[in-house]
């Protein structure tokens, strides 16, 4: 297919498609979507070769929030029956990160829910940035806090983080439509706001909102522009309780195509399959590994993920290894632009994802879960195409709990 070709020479040389070439992309059928994973898996491999980069979610705050962000379970006036707490303690957050520090998470995602931080609320989460790096030489830590004010990211460069995380989410011309707190405008000031502090940047999308193919690949264009080193990608899952509970518009192919326009647009760029994947990519999640190359391990903000366990055999499997934490995540151009690089044994690593206040924290979207049918391997007979409802569970475990994380 030429427009596969062009697009993998482009990508080889770091050159922008077009949006009618981004466009085309969505618009390959089911039976040509091998073919669009294998192009979009030969850039991939050119920049990150056969690496996942492991990262781990630690939800500092959960719920309670004052913005009406119709995706999110944290919401204003939520009744989805998340957990809800006020902020962990930093040696509670360090022992919970260490669960997926052990099973192989080379970074920590710090997410809190709330429009944006206070200045208390930077001390907080500074104090916790220290207890976490104290025990855990070498480890990256991602900050997930909302809408960031003057000077707060240089107090949280200052006090250790490597990054800072704040999705795009959608296109700006839909933005309204999903979120009145606060604006489209806002979310980019934040990401700019850690760009100048020195964080390592960190801004994607949800997809699967209602939003068209014009949308998605505004929103991608717009991310590149802003050049951050991580672009995680979420799948929306519609949780009952908030407003786009109805919303089940994607399948597994369009997820792999969504993610294969991704990687071509910002091909030497962190993408990471955050939120979703175990609701909507299902058992093609595999093939989603030759797209991304980073992901989320265990569980989510508020949702269950596939088990820990499940998610090393899957990288395993598929020919896959998992980044370790000396290595550097992004190729050696965007290294030496970030002074030690997005992933960089301490430095400026790979980020995170979603603003935590609305439900999708640290380059994930919160409503991802995967509950008991995938803990147990349980088969669910559900006709194709019909909500998987089934695989959406409400955390009950870890960060909040006296139960032990999933990592």
């Amino acid at each position: 297919m030429d427009l596969l070709n062009t697009l993998v020479d482009k990508g080889l040389r770091r050159e922008l498609p077009t949006r009618e070439e981004a466009l085309a992309v969505l618009a390959t059928s089911d039976d040509d979507v091998l073919d669009v994973v294998a192009a979009a898996g030969k850039v991939r491999r050119h920049w990150f070769g056969r690496r996942v980069k492991l990262n781990y979610l630690v939800n500092l705050k959960s719920g309670l929030c004052p913005e009406d962000c119709s995706y999110c379970s944290q919401r204003l006036g939520s009744s989805t029956g998340i957990l809800k707490y006020s902020w962990l303690k930093p040696d509670e957050a360090s022992k919970a990160a260490a669960a997926g520090l052990a099973g192989g998470a080379k970074r920590v995602c710090l997410v809190a829910s709330g429009r944006g931080p206070t200045d208390r609320d930077v001390d907080r989460v500074a104090g916790t940035i220290k207890a976490i790096k104290e025990q855990h030489e070498g480890v990256e830590v991602c900050a997930c806090l909302g809408l960031l004010s003057d000077g707060q990211a240089e107090r949280l460069r200052e006090a250790g983080a490597d990054a800072y995380n704040h999705n795009l989410n959608t296109s700006e011309g839909t933005y309204g439509d999903i979120t009145t707190t606060h604006t489209y405008a806002d979310r980019v000031d934040t990401v700019n706001k850690a760009h100048a502090a020195g964080l390592s940047a960190c801004s994607g999308l949800i997809a699967g909102m209602g939003e068209s193919d014009e949308d998605l690949v505004d929103v991608v264009f717009s991310l590149r522009e802003l050049d951050p080193d991580s672009v995680p990608v979420n799948f929306l899952i519609p949780v009952e309780g908030t407003p786009l509970a109805k919303e089940w518009n994607l399948t597994p192919q369009r997820c792999l195509r969504i993610l294969a326009m991704v990687r071509f647009v910002c091909p030497d760029v962190e993408v990471r399959i955050a939120g979703g994947r175990e609701v909507h990519l299902r058992t093609l999640q595999p093939l989603a590994l030759h797209l991304a190359n980073s992901v989320f391990l265990g569980d989510y903000l508020t949702t269950e993920g596939q088990a820990g366990r499940a998610d090393l055999e899957m990288i395993a499997d598929a020919g896959f290894v998992v980044e370790g934490s000396d290595e550097v995540t992004l190729p050696q151009h965007r290294a030496e632009a970030q002074g030690g690089g997005c992933g960089s044994h301490g430095a400026e690593g790979a980020v995170c994802g979603s603003h935590g206040a609305e439900g999708a924290g640290c380059g994930s979207h919160a409503e991802a879960g995967c509950g008991s049918a995938c803990d147990s391997h349980e088969a669910v007979a559900v006709p194709a195409g019909e909500p998987r409802t089934d695989l959406v569970a409400v955390r009950r475990r870890g960060a909040g709990t006296d139960l032990a994380p999933n990592a």
